[in-house]
């Protein structure tokens, strides 16, 4: 391709990312507040948001997952500008989004016995679960607002998602500042409250996105202009895409999560300096894995277009951007690591562990930018159920039996939570060699591409 339009191509992936990316960092802002929020009101307010947050993530992720299928559907229909489909695709997409947002709140409100099975230390499982109760109550409202925003990701208009994360953001501070300490006659709850005002935010983020969907530039797709019973054909086929983003993202925030869970056992302040680290991790992650959101609905809207192996272009972008995105995150850790721990905890055991466990991000960030974005792009492609087999294997055969040998000892003294470090650096390293390798093969099989969307 020329190079004007390589330049092109840069700058249609880029008005897409920068919303998502400024999106993504308010959405984990939020994550932040908490911890940075529980973690002055005390370290065990911490560890129990850490925990709650350890279990939340994952199981809402499971099932948001698979309505994931709705953004590389819609953004192909609409390279064929096929506007009537993409209405009948989210009718069937809110459908899902009810079922998958009941049955998170089910499994959220009933999972409290998994702290004691893992000897979790009780006054922060106390706290966790009662934060899980309260948050989960907003689930429901959150998987439809999720089903909304995939209708105008999909049409390339990803401007909506910034604004609304980033006016959510900055109601999630002083609700959280109300319920956490508490104002005047109202007495705060601690790092409970933070669950409280997480369920607030997510009825207000759902009325915010019928706003915006139920605007002008949406009335082509006549997606609210009918009602439609669910239609078990069109289910089953978001489902097939679906379900293995689902469980690629589990698996991920799974490994991450359930670390967080058997580092439980090693006390409070362990798990305090564990979520502060994952924390600042998490916000350095967000742009890559915003990149990697933008190639998604690029790539899909090229191939509706037939430019099936010109979406190559898209995906060399992305990837080169994610790299030098995280290498500049990587850095700014090693320079800064302990200034950031600053800013969530005063406690100098906590703030002294998690310092060094940031310099482990250090390592691994690079790794982990590339698997994030690396999957977005296949899932332009329409290609998730071998990544899905990539992240099991990664994560679970890999990642999870390391860092579990070198956090307990089975073979060597035990390193505690250094090792479950390296064991979570060598499950992202996997996944991010398996992945791009990944990507190669489908960006430059034409027949390949041809089958998997179909």
């Amino acid at each position: 391709m020329a190079e004007l339009t390589r330049y092109q191509e840069f700058k249609r992936l880029a008005l897409l990312a920068g919303p998502l990316m400024t999106a993504q960092l308010a959405q984990m802002g939020m994550g932040v507040t908490d911890a940075v929020m529980a973690g002055h009101y005390g370290a065990v307010d911490l560890a129990g948001v850490a925990l709650a947050g350890s279990l939340m993530w994952p199981v809402m992720m499971l099932f948001m997952g698979c309505l994931q299928a709705l953004t590389p559907t819609i953004s192909q229909l609409n390279g064929e500008q096929n506007y009537p489909e993409i209405g009948e695709t989210v009718r069937q997409g809110i459908w899902l989004a009810l079922i998958a947002g009941l049955l998170a709140m089910i499994t959220l409100r009933s999972i409290g016995p998994v702290y004691a099975l893992l000897d979790v230390d009780p006054p922060a499982a106390a706290i966790s679960v009662a934060y899980l109760d309260y948050s989960s109550l907003g689930i429901p409202a959150l998987m439809i607002f999720f089903s909304l925003r995939c209708l105008a990701d999909g049409m390339s208009f990803t401007r909506p998602a910034m604004i609304i994360a980033v006016t959510a953001l900055l109601l999630k501070i002083p609700l959280n500042y109300f319920f956490i300490y508490g104002v005047g006659d109202f007495e705060g709850h601690g790092g409970v409250g933070a669950g409280m005002a997480q369920a607030i935010i997510m009825w207000f983020q759902l009325g915010l996105i019928i706003i915006v969907v139920t605007r002008k530039r949406f009335n082509s797709t006549g997606w609210r202009t009918r009602w439609s019973a669910p239609d078990s054909a069109r289910l089953s086929k978001l489902l097939r895409i679906g379900m293995p983003i689902g469980a690629t993202i589990f698996a991920e925030m799974g490994l991450f999560s359930f670390t967080t869970l058997l580092l439980g056992r090693f006390g409070s302040e362990v798990v305090a300096a564990h979520n502060i680290s994952m924390n600042i991790n998490g916000v350095l992650f967000m742009p890559p894995m915003a990149l990697g959101m933008a190639a998604t609905i690029r790539i899909g809207y090229r191939i509706g277009q037939g430019e099936l192996l010109d979406a190559r272009e898209t995906a060399l972008i992305a990837m080169g951007g994610t790299l030098l995105i995280a290498l500049i995150g990587a850095a700014m850790i090693f320079v800064l690591n302990h200034q950031l721990v600053a800013l969530y905890t005063t406690e100098t055991a906590v703030a002294t562990l998690a310092a060094e466990l940031l310099l482990f991000v250090v390592f691994f960030l690079l790794f982990d930018a590339a698997q994030s974005t690396a999957a977005g792009v296949l899932r332009g492609y329409k290609d998730t159920q071998i990544p899905m087999r990539i992240a099991l294997l990664s994560y679970w055969v890999i990642g999870l039996p390391v860092g579990c040998a070198l956090g307990y000892g089975w073979f060597f003294p035990p390193m505690e939570v250094y090792g479950f470090w390296i064991g979570l650096a060598a499950g992202v390293g996997s996944a991010a060699i398996l992945l791009s390798l990944r990507l190669h093969h489908v960006s430059r099989n034409k027949e390949l591409i041809l089958a998997l969307t179909r």
